[in-house]
């Protein structure tokens, strides 16, 4: 049997495929595996396939990588009344890619999980347990699809840029987990660019979370997914002299357990940075292994409580004691220097609350009886951030940094609307249709225009009357249009079925392309940003970089902080500020001066 993605093309990039199943005495074992080459090693992946926890769900999809290829299995929870099973079979049923620019291991993900829905069903059909060498038949013809021929991939693991990546022509619709980056916005608010500086920093980030494992696994992808055009230089129009260390974009490891302890050292050795996940609660205890730990386990249904963001930091050696704790764990929030990036996306997401709706993982409840705390911290979070930006401008105003930010920063010519907007240095391309956005007045602001005749066609009105209209203008249209005119009775006839199939069709499309062009201009925000930075950054720095500047020292001080808006007063600024010099600096050691006497300088406003 045949199982292609939903274009009828197979991705021929895999080199392995095993199954991996939980024994009551030998514990995680892979019973059976397929490879392309004899020297592929296929030792550990067991654990990676079948994380601790994943026994409290019935499936899941867990992504990984293994020396540096990316993989992903399918997991089944099977019933059975063998002794020492405790009531379950676990198993799990992966795939091994090849190396390549910009592996993908999502596009097998739907037809790994019909693999192994034919595979599991035949069993249980017979009644037998443990599979015996016909049963996996189907396996070795999916793997005959799919694996590795060409040293190239057949293009599997080209990069065109983001509007092709997600254009859907080569994916299956809504597999790419880079869409999902709306949804990671409004789940983790503000804190998100904390995560988004320690990306860009090429710092370790560690996410702990409870299975399900799926979401986390693609927040991995996802929070790579914000800097991965800036980091790897593809498409990027920058004309910065400043070129990063690393040409490769921060690796995303996927699930990670205790048997990857070594795995996680040598890549902090690399200097790349990483982002995984885990469900071993003891990496809480071992914060030397990341610098960033998320812990998803905070974030309630009702979204009283977001994720913890908690900063790993060194623990000053006590003399004459050897032992003891090296790192400790510190509960670390947004910046107050990132409530203006955070006004352009937030900005931008509002444009599609109603695509917002659709996915239960971040939209709003509109439910009349949701419960009254969670609408009464709603309240008092919006109320807070006005007061923080009041007093993010007053600070502006008093320390004069207003003169060297944009004439539009905070300006209401345009309209109340306009007011605390940010305005990015940088082409505002998206690279879809060679549109402008974020421009009131040139379209939807945040959101690319297309060209006309384009099937991508948001709505053109950011009003809230507009919001609620536009969900059914397209469904009362056609009631109106199916009213009869020559009755007389004034009665509407029955919508017949293959129209409401049709407007369901058409509701779901406009869905997935408000979703596209939303990603699509967020992509943008953080990349023009990122390069906004690092000008900046150059234009600090002396002329000559590397071996031309020897062994040079830039010290910036509270004032040149301001340039790059960021905080002067923030430790998490001045830390980020040293992450990226270090990345783009090209050799020069940058020191950021705040001693007590510059910030007094700069809270009084001198120097």
């Amino acid at each position: 049997m045949s199982i292609a993605d939903s274009k009828g093309q197979c991705p021929q990039d895999l080199v392995a495929i095993f199954h991996a199943s939980f024994h009551p005495t030998q514990g995680n074992v892979i019973d059976w595996s397929l490879k392309a080459s004899d020297d592929l090693n296929l030792d550990h992946l067991e654990f990676s396939a079948l994380p601790s926890g994943l026994h409290l769900v019935g499936q899941d999809v867990v992504y990984f990588t293994k020396d540096g290829q990316h993989g992903v299995c399918v997991f089944r929870r099977r019933k059975t009344t063998e002794q020492g099973h405790r009531g379950f079979r676990l198993s799990s049923l992966g795939i091994l890619l090849a190396k390549s620019r910009r592996p993908r291991p999502w596009r097998h993900v739907q037809a790994l999980k019909d693999l192994t829905t034919i595979i599991y069903s035949r069993l249980e059909e017979s009644g037998i347990l443990d599979p015996t060498d016909s049963d996996w038949e189907p396996a070795r013809a999916f793997f005959g699809e799919r694996k590795l021929r060409r040293a190239d991939l057949g293009g599997a693991g080209d990069w065109n840029g983001w509007s092709d990546e997600l254009d859907g022509s080569s994916n299956p619709p809504d597999a790419n987990p880079t869409l999902h980056l709306p949804h990671l916005l409004r789940i983790l608010g503000p804190s998100s660019l904390t995560l988004y500086k320690h990306i860009l920093g090429r710092r370790r980030v560690m996410i702990y979370t409870l299975p399900p494992v799926e979401p986390a696994c693609i927040l991995c992808h996802v929070a790579a997914d914000m800097c991965f055009e800036y980091q790897t230089g593809e498409g990027s129009t920058s004309t910065t002299r400043l070129k990063g260390r690393n040409k490769q974009p921060v690796n995303v490891l996927g699930m990670v357990t205790l048997a990857d302890l070594d795995k996680l050292r040598i890549e902090s050795e690399a200097g790349r940075g990483w982002v995984a996940c885990t469900t071993d609660a003891i990496f809480i205890e071992k914060p030397s292994y990341y610098d960033l730990l998320i812990d998803l386990t905070t974030l309630t249904p009702h979204k009283a409580t977001r994720p913890t963001f908690y900063a790993s930091k060194p623990v000053p050696s006590q003399p004459g004691s050897s032992k003891g704790p090296t790192h400790r764990l510190s509960t670390v929030r947004f910046s107050w220097s990132d409530i203006k990036l955070w006004n352009e996306i937030e900005r931008i997401l509002k444009l599609d609350l109603d695509q917002a709706s659709h996915h239960a993982c971040c939209g709003p409840s509109a439910s009349p009886d949701a419960p009254l705390k969670s609408k009464s911290i709603t309240a008092w979070t919006d109320a807070w951030q006005v007061y923080e930006d009041v007093c993010i401008i007053c600070a502006g105003l008093w320390i004069g940094s207003w003169r060297g930010n944009s004439t539009m920063s905070y300006s209401t010519a345009d309209g109340p609307e306009n007011w605390g907007s940010v305005r990015l240095e940088g082409d505002d391309d998206l690279s879809l249709h060679s549109t402008y956005v974020r421009n009131l007045g040139m379209g939807i602001e945040g959101r690319p225009v297309p060209a006309s005749g384009s099937t991508l066609s948001p709505p053109t009105s950011t009003s809230k009357a507009g919001k609620r209209s536009s969900g059914t203008s397209g469904k009362a249209a056609v009631t109106a249009a199916s009213v009869s005119g020559g009755s007389g009775s004034g009665k509407a006839r029955q919508v017949s079925s293959s129209e409401d199939d049709f407007l369901e069709g058409n509701s779901n499309q406009e869905r997935r392309d408000g979703q596209l062009l939303t990603t699509l201009a967020l992509l943008q925000t953080f990349h023009a940003h990122t390069a906004f930075q690092v000008s900046v950054l150059e234009m600090l720095l002396p002329k000559g970089l590397g071996s031309e500047a020897g062994e040079s020292t830039v010290y910036l001080n509270p004032k040149d902080i301001l340039l790059f808006e960021l905080g002067p007063l923030s430790g998490l600024d001045a830390r980020y500020l040293e992450w990226l010099a270090s990345e783009y600096a090209g050799g020069i050691k940058v020191i950021i001066k705040r001693g007590w006497k510059d910030l007094l300088a700069i809270i009084l406003g001198y120097g």
